[in-house]
């Protein structure tokens, strides 16, 4: 079964998160938005005690890390395990997933996340500065690495 959840997080916005058979397939953090929240969930509500500064795993929250390669899926198992508070370089990243000297594919990764916080790809920064961060852009993830304590 699909759930398609849109949650409320103050301060931060609404995001949406997609559940096939209560696993993460898609999540959409939260940005300031007129569409209204919608639905409750157990991950919802890890996802609403993270906003609120709570320290809560959520690399135990089961989600679809099937990819289009097995270099994306390695890079996602890897990131999963950067813990709350710490940050790799997108060479680092590569070297987890078992490919050194592939950096510009992690970053590719990254940029292609569907999976949000639990695949926290805003953890992966530059060698000499934060890099970039999407559509949210450079703000919003410098705001993530604050809320975790990296910065």
């Amino acid at each position: 079964m699909v759930t398609q959840l849109a949650y409320e997080v103050e301060g931060w916005g609404v995001g949406e998160l997609v559940l096939e058979d209560d696993r993460v397939v898609w999540h959409e953090l939260p940005k300031p938005t007129v569409v209204e929240a919608h639905g409750n969930h157990p991950v919802v509500e890890l996802l609403r005690a993270y906003f609120a500064g709570e320290d809560v795993a959520l690399d135990d929250v089961p989600v679809d890390l099937e990819y289009d390669s097995l270099f994306f899926t390695r890079c996602a198992e890897a990131l999963r395990s950067v813990p709350r508070g710490e940050t790799v370089t997108y060479g680092e990243l590569a070297a987890l997933a078992g490919a050194p000297g592939a950096a510009r594919a992690a970053g590719t990764f990254c940029a292609r996340n569907r999976l949000g916080l639990f695949v926290p790809c805003h953890r992966v920064v530059a060698a000499g500065d934060l890099g970039s961060y999407g559509s949210l852009g450079i703000a919003y993830k410098r705001r993530l690495l604050e809320h975790e304590g990296a910065l």
